[in-house]
C-alpha cells in the first residue's frame, strides 16, 4: 500500500484499474473464470494479459485467442523456481510472445527475473515449463525410489550419496530433497503436490497430442495421485 498498491475487492475492479493484468492462478480453468466471463471480458479491450501459471501449450494458445477476440494482448511467462529462488531473486522466466511484445515489456518482465528468456511464440514457453516440471516429477520419484531400496537393504546412505555425487547421474535437487526424505518431513513444501499432479496431467495431455510415448510418466503420475490422496486423508479433506 505504501508503495502505491491499490487493493480491490473484485476481479472487475482490478481489470478496470490496470493496463497490464498479471495472473498467476492454479490452472487454465481458474484463468478462464477470472478473465473471461461475459460480464468481465468486455473490460479487456486495450489491456495486456501477462499469464504466469503452468498450463498446457494448447490451453495457452486458446487463452491468447480469447484475449485477442476481446481486444487484448496476451503473453505467457511461466517461471522456473520456487520460494527460495523467489526470495533470492533467481527465478528463471520463460516468455512466450512475439519478439516485439518481449522487447516492449522487458522492463516489467525484468521485475520477475534478472534475465527473462524469449522462448518463442505463445505455447512454446508453456511447453518448456511443462518439460521442466516433468523432470521435477521424474527425478523426485526416481531418487526417492533408489533411496528407498538403499535404506531397505541397509546400505549406508552417505556412501550412496558420495558415489552419486561423483557420477554423471547427480542432480543438485537430490541433495535439496535428501534430508526431508530421510526424515520423512513433507510439511511446508515449496511446491504443493496437487500442483505437481496437475502439471503432470498437463504434460501427459501434451504428449498425447504429439504422439509421444509417456508410459513411464504415467507411473509417476499414479504415484503422485496416491501421495495426494494420502495427504488429503491425513488432513481429513475430501479425496
Amino acid at each position: 500500500m505504501a508503495k502505491g498498491a491499490l487493493a480491490v475487492e473484485t476481479p472487475a475492479q482490478a481489470v478496470r484499474s490496470a493496463e497490464v493484468l498479471v495472473t498467476c492462478l492454479a490452472d487454465q480453468w481458474a484463468i478462464q473464470e477470472v478473465l473471461f466471463p461475459a460480464e468481465r471480458a468486455s473490460l479487456l479491450a486495450g489491456k495486456t494479459i501477462l499469464q504466469m501459471a503452468t498450463i498446457g501449450p494448447s490451453h495457452s494458445r486458446g487463452l491468447e485467442d480469447a484475449a485477442i477476440a476481446h481486444g487484448a494482448q496476451y503473453l505467457e511467462a511461466p517461471v522456473l523456481g520456487s520460494i527460495p529462488e523467489a526470495k533470492k531473486g533467481r527465478l528463471l522466466l520463460m516468455v512466450g510472445a512475439t519478439l516485439a511484445q518481449f522487447e516492449r515489456f522487458q522492463p516489467l518482465l525484468s521485475v520477475f527475473a534478472e534475465s527473462p528468456v524469449h522462448v518463442g511464440p505463445v505455447g512454446q514457453a508453456a511447453a518448456m515449463k511443462l518439460a521442466f516440471n516433468q523432470l521435477i516429477a521424474g527425478l523426485t520419484a526416481s531418487f526417492s525410489l533408489s533411496l528407498g531400496l538403499i535404506q531397505k537393504e541397509g546400505v549406508r546412505v552417505e556412501l550412496f550419496m558420495d558415489i552419486l555425487r561423483d557420477s554423471a547421474l547427480y542432480a543438485p535437487t537430490f541433495d535439496k530433497k535428501l534430508l526431508r526424505m530421510l526424515e520423512r518431513d513433507y510439511e511446508n513444501a515449496n511446491f504443493p503436490i496437487r500442483h505437481l499432479l496437475k502439471d503432470t496431467d498437463r504434460f501427459l495431455d501434451a504428449a498425447d497430442e504429439h504422439g509421444l510415448t509417456a508410459a513411464c510418466l504415467q507411473g509417476v503420475r499414479d504415484t503422485v495421485a496416491i501421495a495426494l490422496a494420502k495427504e488429503r486423508a491425513r488432513n481429513n479433506l475430501p479425496v
